[in-house]
């Protein structure tokens, strides 16, 4: 480790000071707090009260009970955001179990190995994912518990099925008058204690599952509502689009919010931007949290074609009607958000600089943070008043950053970071624990970056990413796609070195090419004048010999990162 000139970005509180309540206290006041008030709502669908999310709570620990599970035990659920979902992992949360969120775009052997790498004691599953799995591949499991109304897909337990068949006379037997707020009193967790397993992959040879202690969720809900949530009007109204099976909407679109009193919408479809512009013009959410993906195709295809006129550009450049033409903009933009939103937060990846840099000048509420699932997830934050252009903030409270190079400044290193947010290791892979983490409790995230006097985090990109030329130059493969990405007709991208070639892969815009009447061959030429224009900006170690055009769009992760490795010998 080099600690030669190493600059820290510290903002790290005696969290010991703070954490003097559990975590699921917080849940439990949220609850009692806001009884008779929203709380969940399936978009276009049934809402669920405060009080009736307590209940199903409760009904819910009556199976578990009659399931043989203790606290401790593992409960996985699988399937895409809704109100019963939540409500499927707060009741494994405040029974003392583990809870064990699956991705629903995993596919049937993945969501198996997971279940079985977890030694699940029950899985529960939505509509799509309940037709995909098969019980047989999962032996450990005692039940299968569909999530639209919690029935039974599959029992291997006499009391489970009698406990699911009996469900309503059983919660009175335990509740015979009234199920009052004075009946809310859920397991009492202690900071290191196991809250749950989140896996960053299905594969059972790289089954990397996430261990996350109560005191990383915590700390997580502390900084959203001592930065953010004293921005936010109480009991206000917030949009869940990312899946709640990742850590960054979990942790800030569901439990922050939830935690606070808001009324939270879910959108239990895929997340099309027809749909989630509808949601934000319905909903108005008091906060957007996003990934770049969902910014960028909101700005290119509803606010760059009326900005980017010659009209527009020339009345950017008068001083003297510049600043009303940015405030109708920005107004504009905003109204196409909801126009009610604090501020927008991107995260999961690094937003298109072009983009970034339009919201900047336009002074749009936009800000950008940095995290890791094993961080469950928060790094870095800046509130959009203090956001400087291509950055992810400064460390948030509870953690310490660190590049580790001679110049930070200057020169990108390793972002290291340690801290409250830090998880405790990976399930049963002690080997991959080690590393990521060092004995002075140091996180390795695998990313390169620098970092400012003053603390601000610019992240370069992947390590394993980093290409490196014949003659020893570094190469960050996400800076060029980022300018690639600015230019004419290219929908999404990524770079990829054949021996000592760099070539692109472009995904074109269709739709755009279509309206313009354009050919294979016309797009071919466009790429190459773009490759030309491209190829101008950057040194020449890093030009590009070639574009390649790409059939179909790349496969992505949850968070729309693209999956790199699939591309590599392409």
């Amino acid at each position: 480790m080099c600690n030669k000139g190493i600059t820290f970005a510290q903002n790290f509180c005696n969290c010991a000071m703070v954490m003097t309540e559990s975590f699921n206290s917080y849940i439990e006041r949220s609850v009692i707090e806001n009884w008779n008030l929203d709380a969940l709502t399936d978009y276009q669908g049934a809402t669920l009260q405060y009080h009736d999310v307590a209940r199903k709570i409760e009904k819910l620990h009556i199976l578990f009970e009659n399931s043989g599970v203790k606290k401790g035990d593992k409960i996985a659920i699988c399937g895409r955001n809704s109100a019963h979902w939540a409500v499927a992992f707060l009741a494994t949360l405040a029974y003392g179990a583990v809870a064990v969120p699956i991705l629903h775009e995993f596919n049937a052997e993945q969501i198996h190995n997971i279940v079985n790498h977890s030694e699940s004691k029950l899985l529960f599953v939505g509509d799509v994912v309940a037709t995909q799995i098969t019980s047989e591949e999962m032996p450990v499991i005692e039940g299968i518990v569909y999530i639209p109304d919690f029935s039974l897909v599959l029992s291997r337990s006499a009391t489970l099925t009698y406990a699911r068949e009996h469900l309503n006379e059983l919660f009175g037997m335990k509740y015979p008058k009234v199920f009052e707020k004075q009946h809310v009193n859920w397991h009492k967790d202690e900071s290191e204690e196991l809250a749950l397993i989140n896996y960053t992959s299905g594969t059972t040879g790289h089954s990397k599952g996430v261990m996350l202690p109560y005191r990383a969720l915590l700390g997580n809900l502390l900084f959203c509502m001592s930065d953010l949530g004293i921005h936010l009007k109480k009991n206000c109204d917030t949009l869940s689009i990312l899946p709640m099976a990742h850590m960054y909407g979990m942790a800030i679109e569901f439990i922050f919010p939830f935690c606070s009193g808001s009324h939270l919408f879910f959108l239990t479809r895929l997340p099309s931007p027809a749909i989630i512009a509808k949601a934000f013009a319905d909903i108005r959410p008091a906060v957007i949290i996003a990934v770049p993906l969902i910014i960028e195709k909101i700005i290119r295809k509803r606010v760059f074609p009326h900005t980017q006129s010659n009209v527009i550009r020339l009345l950017l450049q008068m001083p003297v009607v510049s600043k009303k033409v940015k405030e109708r903009i920005c107004r504009e933009v905003y109204n196409a958000m909801g126009g009610n939103a604090y501020e927008v937060i991107v995260g999961g990846a690094a937003l298109n600089q072009e983009v970034e840099q339009f919201l900047y000048n336009i002074h749009f509420p936009i800000t950008v943070g940095y995290g890791t699932t094993e961080c469950a997830p928060l790094i870095t934050f800046s509130d959009y008043k203090e956001f400087v252009p291509g950055s992810c903030g400064t460390a948030v409270a509870g953690m310490e950053v660190k590049i580790l190079s001679n110049d930070p400044e200057h020169v990108a290193g390793e972002i290291v970071t340690r801290g409250t947010n830090v998880m405790l290791g990976y399930y049963k892979n002690e080997e991959a624990t080690r590393e990521v983490l060092d004995s002075d409790g140091w996180y390795h995230t695998g990313d390169l970056g620098t970092m400012s006097s003053d603390g601000h985090v610019f992240i370069r990109g992947r390590i394993k990413n980093m290409l490196l030329t014949a003659n020893g130059q570094n190469i960050y493969p996400e800076e060029i796609e980022d300018k690639l990405n600015s230019m004419a007709l290219v929908s999404e991208c990524i770079v990829v070195q054949k021996g000592d070639k760099l070539i692109a892969l472009v995904y074109p815009d269709h739709d755009e090419a279509k309206s313009m009447g354009f050919t294979t061959e016309d797009i071919e030429n466009i790429m190459e004048q773009n490759r030309k224009e491209l190829n101008g900006l950057l040194p020449p170690y890093s030009r590009l010999t070639d574009i390649r055009l790409h059939s179909e769009e790349f496969a992505k992760t949850p968070k729309k990162s693209i999956k790199r490795y699939l591309y590599q010998d392409l």
